[in-house]
């Protein structure tokens, strides 16, 4: 799976349909490609300082490849983190990943943030 990294590509999701979990927000946009879906991963300064956000960070990066069948093809996906990601039980992140991924899917097929 592939990570989104610059700067365009995140805010271009951001433009995209959202499902928001306790422990984090999913934005996904569909690019209109049958590559691979890519992934990236924002967690603020507000969230805590430099140990608590790579924490983190490592945890949804773990999380997301081990969910990678749940991502679909041609759309882009950003995991916005919150502070409850960092002492949450794995099997709880895993759940809110999945119906957050279910969901975004749902507004996508509506025809809701598609790339024009």
């Amino acid at each position: 799976m592939e990570r989104l990294k610059r700067r365009a590509q995140f805010i271009n999701t951001s433009k995209g349909v959202r499902a928001g979990r306790e422990t984090f927000t999913l934005q996904a946009i569909e690019r209109g490609d049958e590559h691979g879906p890519r992934v990236g991963f924002t967690v603020t300064k507000k969230t805590g300082n430099a140990v608590v956000r790579s924490r983190i960070r490592r945890r949804l990066r773990a999380l997301c490849a081990g969910e990678s069948g749940a991502f679909h093809k041609g759309t882009d996906y950003v995991v916005v983190a919150r502070r409850a990601a960092l002492h949450a039980p794995f099997d709880d992140l895993a759940r809110d990943l999945k119906s957050a991924v279910k969901a975004v899917r749902r507004k996508l097929d509506q025809g809701v943030g598609t790339r024009a």
